[in-house]
């Protein structure tokens, strides 16, 4: 009995328990760390995207930039009509192929990790959480809607997205093909950026609210309205990777549930099934108990020492570095097998991308 006391109090066992403590507690800076580095990565390549455009603009004249494939990630309906025809066909698109690849990227994440995507990579979501920050600052706090207006609000984004859904699924392998190859689909890319560059009043409006919206409530755009979001929710329904709370190690404090962006009810729960979870880790960071809170694949209320590998708890690092291999495996797939770049004759973009303002969207 004193050998098994003495072993649990060992100072090599405390040691590993205040390690896995900081781990948990810089959880937070860990993930930010993410967030910026892929923020910059969506800078960097909007800048190279910007300068590939003006070259054209410019009528071909000046230093051209090569046209940076990834620069479709913000392309997520074309990603997604792709995808479809991926399905249909069993081949690759020849037009915008980079989209379809980080909209499988995305989704396997969702699929393996919850919405770890909207929390841990998603620029937009970087942005809301940087409002909310400002938010706090400024009012102490952030409003959370009543019950009966936050959930027909939630609702919104899926109502969106079944207009996506909808659309897409009604056309045919041969439609979504006709639709990449008009101007309109070819330069949707260029569509956007001008979308930004030559915003409307009304645009800049509804921008504005957004942005106002944000900082009073908590991720407004992401718990509303976001359709890609939305998705993103119902495929994390099938992910192994779970929040769960050990009613035995739990004090019932409620600090994980105050520090929840999603407002969950976690010192409620067993594990936490919902939608909206994003594996931020947030909870897990504010949990002052050892091994009340973990995210890890098999629920377990056993002590980490005795669970097998496989049900021990992720990791931030381990996160990040899972996340990292979703993201660069599936772009590393898609060079292999030369399904990365849109390849185009360069007269095509020198009649198409001054004139983009023209290509309107065939279904007008």
């Amino acid at each position: 009995m004193a050998t098994q006391t003495a072993t649990i109090g060992s100072p090599h066992t405390e040691k590993k328990k205040l390690v896995r403590r900081l781990a948990l507690d810089n959880s937070q800076r860990i993930r930010h760390i993410v967030q910026l580095a892929f923020v910059l990565l969506n800078a960097w390549l909007g800048i190279q995207f910007y300068l590939w455009v003006r070259f054209f603009e410019r009528g071909g004249v000046g230093f051209e930039v090569p046209r940076p494939a990834g620069a479709e990630g913000w392309l997520p309906i074309a990603g997604f009509m792709n995808f479809k025809f991926f399905l249909l066909t069993g081949r690759a698109p020849a037009i915008h192929p980079a989209a379809m690849f980080l909209f499988m990227s995305f989704v396997t994440m969702s699929l393996v990790a919850k919405k770890a995507f909207c929390s841990w990579l998603c620029p937009v979501g970087t942005f809301s959480e940087a409002l909310a920050r400002l938010g706090k600052r400024i009012f102490r706090r952030n409003l959370h809607l009543p019950r009966w207006l936050d959930l027909p609000l939630r609702g919104l984004k899926y109502v969106l997205l079944g207009f996506f859904v909808f659309v897409v699924a009604s056309m045919s392998a041969a439609a979504i093909a006709e639709f990449m190859a008009t101007p309109y689909g070819l330069i949707a890319d260029v569509k956007m950026l001008n979308f930004f560059r030559e915003m409307s009043a009304t645009a800049a409006i509804v921008l504005a609210a957004l942005v106002l919206l944000s900082i009073v409530v908590e991720n407004f755009w992401c718990r509303y309205l976001c359709p890609y979001g939305a998705l993103m929710g119902l495929v994390s329904l099938a992910s192994p990777l779970k929040i769960r709370r050990n009613p035995g190690a739990c004090i019932d404090c409620a600090k994980c549930a105050r520090a929840c962006p999603a407002s969950l009810p976690i010192d409620r729960l067993v594990q936490i099934r919902s939608v909206e979870c994003t594996a931020c880790m947030s909870c897990i960071a504010a949990c002052p108990a050892e091994g009340a809170l973990q995210f890890s694949v098999n629920p377990s209320n056993k002590p980490l020492a005795v669970l097998p590998r496989f049900r021990r708890p992720l990791t931030p690092l381990a996160m990040a570095g899972l996340l990292a291999v979703l993201f660069f495996g599936v772009i590393l797939v898609a060079h292999a097998t030369g399904h990365w770049q849109t390849t185009l004759p360069r007269e095509v973009y020198q009649q198409l991308v001054p004139n983009a303002d023209q290509a309107a969207h065939p279904g007008f």
